[in-house]
């Protein structure tokens, strides 16, 4: 995959008009629209790149695993932790479920790989008793990492739940019961039979340096549960443990909060200031709930006054920030006491704090109101200074002039990414917190899913809801309390030929191999698949107009995908396959389906000039039929 982007760059290279078409870093035209335009395919082709065994940098690597990074040494990441396959996974599970069908294969060969994983005895345990599932990484070749390390590590079962869980959900919306019951459930089980026997104990937090209690593991851990225990009546089972310790977490998290931010670890011997508390946020966001402070959703008064603490603890840290005021994105990193390289801002944590405000707008525009109290009175203030305790409804001005602010903040963290990452698109673990040059692991499979995550946000494309608003409800009395579940070896791992999401008939084959290398049977199902519609298609734009040196194609329209309007936030065309004999410029865009808007295509000079093309305008709807992922518009300049 990234060798397909490498050939496109030769080809621009050789262009005559090299110098004049837009690169895949957009930093020149300062348009974040324009740069995530190319950087979302730029961070998915590096996923797959990282995903064994047909990937680019993991060819080592058995099929189905997600390495961390193609790095081998100073640092050496060339290994598969739990936790960040998962969150890696359910980034690509959310594409699949929007319609991107091509990733059927690489989710299924991930599914297989975990069912075998979790049979491996490692330093941590076995599956037996569930200990070994708490094991935090794993050789690329599925063996048992037996070095030091910080072991266990409680927060990847739940998250591997959570991404199989959103797959699983999708197998039975679309006719597949039968995959969803014997090949996703039982690893599923055994997850969420570890989350509930253990999530009272004390592990490694995601940064794998303390030990104690972690904000993160503990918030994950309840969602896993929550949504586990709807997911086991969805395939005729039940989840008992699911039911009786989710309560019990959510009373647990409550006592993170200091009054003022969230502690992101006991233990620590830290300020407790966190990027382990913003991840905490989105990964357990909810488009479906409200601004609940339990379960510290993003636009909750406690997530919000968190945000404020933990961004403007950086403000002072790193060279890159200062004289930036608050209310002003900045580079933020894991924590401001961190050492590790020397401590440096990372991709990953600038991004969720993106993310999040992305989260916090949506819910705000789905509620249709903004409610400011004293918690969060000081995260409103340095957006909006004329922020005041009380309600604002959504056909107030003050309220569209909040979520403009919020909109602008959010983007600044993402032009802050972008503005350090390499001009081929690649981002690494981490950029120097003094010149914003590259550190640390190169290609970092978790950088590009936060990506991916952050873009989706900021589309108002969304994940699934996990149940939030039926299980906010905090207990009087806290309880340390555990529950035993069922571990069993999943061995079910055969898939049909192709998932669809198209309506008629389907024919199932399903093939179950005993373990031990016992007898197979082989049973054929006829189903009828329900019409499943996306929720955004990829639409790619293609443009016949002849330029001279020194001008770019851009695509500008009436909704905020394409600027606005706003010619300076127009999405800036590619002339990769721009020749002599064809003058194609072509941009690929992700857009909410079934939207209708209008458009139109401007040329701008190096001189900063714009020329808009005649009138009148061009309209389009976007595609929302069953099963379609991607559109193309083909135009010629007029």
């Amino acid at each position: 995959m990234i060798r397909g982007i490498s050939y496109a760059l030769c080809a621009l290279a050789l262009s005559p008009w090299a110098t004049a078409a837009p690169q895949l870093d957009a930093r020149a035209t300062g348009s974040v629209d324009a740069w995530l335009g190319t950087e979302t395919t730029v961070s998915l082709n590096g996923i797959l790149a990282n995903i064994g065994a047909d990937g680019e940098f993991s060819k080592s690597a058995k099929s189905g695993i997600v390495i961390a990074s193609p790095s081998t040494s100073n640092p050496d990441y060339y290994y598969t932790w739990t936790r960040d396959s998962a969150l890696t996974m359910k980034v690509l599970v959310d594409l699949f479920v929007n319609g991107q069908a091509s990733l059927q294969t690489v989710i299924e060969e991930y599914i297989n790989s975990q069912a075998h994983l979790q049979t491996v005895s490692n330093p941590s345990g076995s599956l037996s008793g569930g200990a070994g599932l708490g094991e935090p990484k794993f050789n690329v070749d599925e063996t048992a990492f037996t070095g030091s390390w910080g072991r266990p590590q409680r927060d990847g079962p739940a998250l591997r739940a959570t991404a199989l869980i959103t797959f699983g959900n999708w197998l039975i919306n679309n006719g597949y019961s039968t995959e969803a019951t014997n090949i996703v459930w039982p690893i599923v089980r055994n997850d969420l039979s570890y989350v509930a026997q253990y999530w009272n104990q004390t592990g490694y937090d995601l940064w794998e340096e303390v030990s104690g209690s972690s904000f993160f593991t503990v918030a994950v851990s309840h969602r896993a549960l929550v949504e586990g225990s709807t997911f086991a009546k969805s395939v005729g089972s039940s989840c008992s443990w699911c039911d009786s310790q989710a309560p019990q977490i959510l009373c647990f998290m409550q006592s993170f909060w200091t009054g003022s931010y969230m502690l992101a670890n006991t233990n620590s011997g830290r300020s407790g200031k966190d990027a382990n508390t913003v991840l905490a946020s989105i990964h357990t966001f909810d488009p479906a709930a409200g601004c609940d402070d339990t379960t510290f959703q993003p636009c909750s008064p406690r997530a919000l006054a968190n945000h404020k603490v933990y961004t403007d603890s950086f403000r002072s840290v790193y060279s890159l920030n200062s004289g930036i005021a608050e209310g002003t994105a900045v580079a933020v990193g894991r924590y401001p006491e961190d050492s590790y390289y020397n401590g440096n801002p990372w991709f990953l944590t600038t991004l969720a704090a993106a993310e999040q405000l992305y989260d916090a707008i949506y819910q705000w525009n789905r509620i249709g109101s903004i409610t400011i109290d004293s918690t969060s009175l000081a995260f409103f203030k340095d957006i909006y200074s004329s922020a005041a305790v009380g309600t604002y409804s959504s056909s107030s001005s003050a309220f569209s002039s909040i979520v403009s602010a919020v909109k602008t903040y959010a983007d600044g963290y993402v032009s802050v990414v972008q503005s350090h990452a390499m001009t081929n698109g690649s981002l690494a673990e981490q950029y120097d917190k003094n010149h914003g040059t590259q550190l640390s692991a190169r290609d970092l499979t978790w950088s590009y899913a936060a990506v991916l995550t952050a873009n989706m946000r900021r589309n108002s494309v969304v994940p699934p809801s996990w149940g939030e608003t039926g299980a906010s409800s905090v207990p009087s009395v806290c309880s340390a309390t555990s529950a035993m579940g069922t571990y069993s070896t999943a061995t079910n791992t055969a898939w049909p030929s192709t998932l669809t999401s198209g309506g008629g008939s389907g024919t199932t084959t399903t093939t179950t191999k005993a373990s031990g290398g016992g007898t197979t049977s082989t049973s054929t199902s006829t189903t009828t698949t329900a019409c499943s519609t996306p929720t955004s298609v990829a639409v790619t734009f293609d443009v016949i107009a002849t330029t001279t040196y020194g001008e770019d194609v851009y695509i500008s329209g009436s909704i905020s995908q394409l600027g606005s309007w706003d010619s300076s936030s127009a999405v800036a065309l590619s002339a990769s396959q721009y020749t002599s004999s064809k003058h194609l410029w072509y941009a690929t865009i992700s857009l909410p389906a079934g939207t209708t808007f209008q458009y139109k295509y401007i040329r701008k000079a190096s001189d900063g000039s714009v020329t808009w093309e005649s009138n009148p305008n061009r309209s389009y709807t976007v595609p929302s039929s069953c099963g379609v992922s991607s559109a193309t518009e083909s135009d010629t300049w007029r």
